[in-house]
């Protein structure tokens, strides 16, 4: 039997087996040299693991659906970097469980929105977006100004990830819920927003 090309297309079995060895070797080929480089593995200098408000914020905003329409994810080339900034490398994610990079681009990429807007902005911003941005096709999000964090489970949030490696302290944990008093959702989520990609804004 010789394992030729019009071989391996008539038998379907064996080209299905084929090809799911040739996936997972090149998927191993280019995953696993990352657990091994430093870069992917160690915090950019200044990130810290998300204050209780901020935590609840990146909650709210997968929740909404924002993650989407809005990558966080800026590709190292000419023309993103000279729109968005420095293009993201993997120690700005180290304490994202899940990581928000995505592709879709809906909306603008939101790596560097950190310090772009004022919160007043984003308040309008999230109530019509079409106050701010004329062109927008973005929904608002009127409610969020009305909906309340006080209460929300940030310290069962906090203890799972510490358990993923998130350096949270037991002190850190336990002084949560005093840091969502009078919040609502809507400062939650643009208290998130507000941090993003801050540590590498002035990068080039």
């Amino acid at each position: 039997m010789k394992l030729t090309h019009d071989f391996i297309e008539r038998n379907s079995m064996l080209m299905i087996v084929l090809i799911v060895l040739v996936v997972a070797v090149g998927g191993l080929v280019e995953i696993v040299p990352l657990y091994f480089q430093r870069q992917t593995m160690e915090p950019v200098a200044g990130i810290k693991p998300y204050e209780p408000l901020r935590l609840v914020g990146r909650d709210i905003y997968i929740r909404e659906g924002c993650n989407n329409c809005h990558s966080q994810m800026i590709r190292p080339f000419r023309s993103e970097t000279l729109r968005y900034g420095h293009y993201s490398v993997a120690g700005e994610f180290v304490y994202d469980h899940p990581f928000l990079w995505g592709s879709k681009r809906t909306g603008p990429d939101l790596a560097r929105v950190g310090g772009r807007y004022s919160d007043d902005w984003h308040r309008i911003h999230f109530n019509n977006p079409r106050d701010v941005v004329p062109e927008s096709n973005m929904p608002g999000y009127p409610w969020l100004a009305n909906a309340s964090v006080e209460g929300a489970d940030v310290q069962a949030r906090m203890k799972a990830l510490a358990r993923l490696g998130v350096p949270y302290g037991a002190d850190d944990i336990a002084k949560a819920p005093e840091a969502l008093k009078g919040k609502t959702e809507l400062d939650a989520l643009i208290a998130y927003l507000q941090g993003l990609g801050v540590q590498l804004r002035n990068v080039r």
